[in-house]
């Protein structure tokens, strides 16, 4: 039987707990034979779930791939989509390495400034916090779940993850603002491109991009396609075209009322009631929709802290709107 707990000081998301299965070789058989059960977990939970005490995967990585085959029907093998070698799993293919460590060269996020609160807490609300986006929104289709598993984690106080819940913040927006977003669509694009915000207030020129590399239209108001409820979908600075968008049909730019729009939705989206911090432990897996959640990663100290991370990634139904599709980030022939 799977049991649900609520996370402390959060609104949405759940800690879910197998009852008398410890290790994760057995959570998995567990799962395995009630295949519905983390998906409907992840569903009643409003897609957010933390599970503990699975440093097993450590040393059978093959275990993060099975659980991940429960959410979909296919998961993403990251050698076939543009990805750097170095940040893939050298015998599970299918796991990005989310790491500062060698081969891997990825850095922490600097840290806000200043580094806490007026409270002395720890920076969540954009634009305090900066870095909030949803996995791969730059893609059409995009990725329906992500499972995140803490392999070396950075000390407690570091490091942590921040999620969002697009439902409740959408829920929660006055009618005349919803009406303004209904049919409103975002212009998303790869990090890493120079179509930043950060690259349009540097005054940097903005740069071509090939075909499968083009900024992708999401709506901002994206339905669910199971629970059927709207939530917000959208992202900040570094992965929203800010030469072109970050709205489609708006003036484009880092000034006037397309960016005064973003901002405002996401200081609305990233307020404490819509959001959770996740302080890690090894072993602990973290799964989450990005159909309907946004997430942040935190600063640690990279001189002196090594940290590993692994990802994989779930595709299969992002909604109706999507049917059909050709993958935007594959190259033509």
């Amino acid at each position: 039987m799977l049991t649900l707990q609520p996370l402390p000081g959060a609104t949405f998301g759940a800690r879910a707990r197998f009852e008398s299965v410890t290790g994760a070789s057995a959570l998995v058989e567990a799962a395995e034979a009630a295949p519905e059960a983390l998906p409907d977990a992840l569903l009643e939970a409003g897609g957010l779930l933390v599970l503990t005490g699975l440093d097993g995967i450590s040393g059978e990585p093959e275990l993060l791939l099975r659980l991940s085959r429960l959410f979909g029907p296919e998961v993403e093998d990251y050698r076939r989509t543009l990805t750097d070698w170095n940040n893939i799993h050298p015998e599970v293919p299918e796991i990005y390495v989310v790491s500062n460590m060698p081969p891997s060269t990825l850095t922490p996020p600097p840290r806000p400034d200043p580094p806490l609160t007026a409270e002395g807490g720890l920076p969540i609300q954009f634009p305090h916090r900066r870095g909030w986006h949803t996995d791969q929104s730059f893609r059409r289709p995009p990725p329906d779940i992500s499972l995140f598993y803490a392999e070396r984690p950075a000390p407690r106080g570091q490091g942590q993850t921040l999620y969002a819940d697009g439902t409740a913040a959408y829920a929660a927006l006055p009618d005349d603002l919803k009406a303004r977003i209904r049919d409103l669509e975002g212009l998303h694009v790869m990090p890493g491109k120079g179509r930043s915000e950060y690259a349009a207030r540097d005054g940097e020129p903005m740069p071509d991009l090939r075909p499968h590399e083009r900024p992708q239209r999401q709506p901002v108001v994206r339905r669910h396609p199971v629970s059927g409820k709207p939530a917000l979908y959208l992202c900040e600075a570094g992965q929203m075209d800010w030469y072109e968008g970050p709205f489609a049909g708006m003036a484009p730019g880092i000034e006037g009322e397309a960016a005064e729009l973003l901002y405002r939705l996401m200081t609305h989206f990233t307020q404490p009631a819509f959001t959770y911090a996740h302080e890690w432990t090894r072993g602990d897996l973290v799964i989450y929709d990005n159909r309907c959640l946004i997430h942040a990663a935190t600063w640690y100290d990279s001189e002196r802290v090594q940290r590993a991370m692994w990802r994989t990634t779930v595709r299969g139904n992002p909604g109706p709107e999507y049917a059909g599709e050709a993958r935007s980030w594959i190259p033509a022939d």
